[in-house]
């Protein structure tokens, strides 16, 4: 489990620096994600760390809000998963997925540890921070996605297949071939790097 745990670590800490670095004033920012402010990609980052606790009986601390404090909200989610993926036993359970069963670890790995590389992208580009990704994230991210079954992807790519509200990748914006790993990853997923 520690090459997970370190992982999410990493990409926690990351995340969390561009939740403290964002200004009050610019909470209500537009994301690249259409129906997000800067604040809604925080509180969808929040929500999908409580999934990943939900199947073990776990919940988010009731307390946190991403409304009154994204900065507290965060570090408490992200203070529920590091527990999870601290205890052995927890991060081996077997659990059901959407992607089918496998373990909390790996699912936290797939799931919201991987959100955190791409909606920290968001999260940069709605506030103004530094946009770059880390390198091996890139490279990882590039080649789970690019390896994902077609049908699949095209389910990955409609509105609701997952649940009302759940939207995974948005329509692939074309992005030039010799453009940067970073903006071919992003133009996969329905983001366009060039704009804003």
């Amino acid at each position: 489990m520690g090459e997970i745990a370190d992982r999410y670590r990493r990409r926690a800490e990351a995340f969390e620096q561009k939740v403290a670095a964002t200004k009050a004033d610019q909470w209500e920012n537009q994301s690249p994600c259409e129906k997000w402010t800067a604040r809604d990609v925080v509180d969808h980052i929040v929500t999908m760390h409580g999934v990943m606790v939900m199947p073990l009986g776990r919940s988010l601390d009731p307390e946190a809000s991403v409304q009154a404090d994204p900065l507290d909200a965060f570090q408490r989610a992200r203070a529920a998963v590091e527990e999870v993926l601290a205890d052995e036993q927890l991060a081996a359970q077997q659990v059901d997925t959407p992607g089918g069963k496998m373990t909390v670890a790996d699912h936290i790995d797939q799931v919201v540890s991987d959100d955190l590389v791409l909606h920290g992208w968001d999260l940069a580009r709605a506030t103004g921070q530094d946009e770059a990704m880390d390198s091996a994230d890139v490279e990882r991210l590039w080649r789970s996605t690019t390896s994902v079954p077609a049908a699949v992807m095209e389910q990955y790519r409609t509105p609701d297949a997952f649940g009302p509200g759940i939207e995974v990748f948005g329509p692939e914006v074309s992005v030039p071939e010799d453009a940067p790993l970073q903006d071919r990853l992003l133009g996969f997923i329905g983001r366009d790097p060039r704009a804003g």
